[in-house]
């Protein structure tokens, strides 16, 4: 967890799942660009990206060495 081979792919990971629930919630079907909340709609995003970190901080040491992920 210490290295920067984790944080580096830990980080690609939280990017990645904070565009998934932007994409989520904007492909909704009553979903409205001009009345959406956009501070509610980042803080959901933003929130799946920790829960993303803590997930990976969770998972090591469980899977590949110095990996976030549970599986090779």
């Amino acid at each position: 967890m210490f290295t920067r081979q984790f944080w580096k792919a830990a980080v690609e990971r939280a990017v990645k799942t904070v565009a998934q629930a932007l994409i989520a919630v904007i492909a909704g079907a009553s979903f409205d660009w001009f009345t959406a909340d956009w501070q509610a709609i980042a803080g959901v995003s933003l929130t799946a990206g920790v829960l993303s970190i803590l997930t990976s901080i969770a998972s090591e040491g469980m899977g590949p060495k110095n990996s976030p992920s549970l599986v090779d």
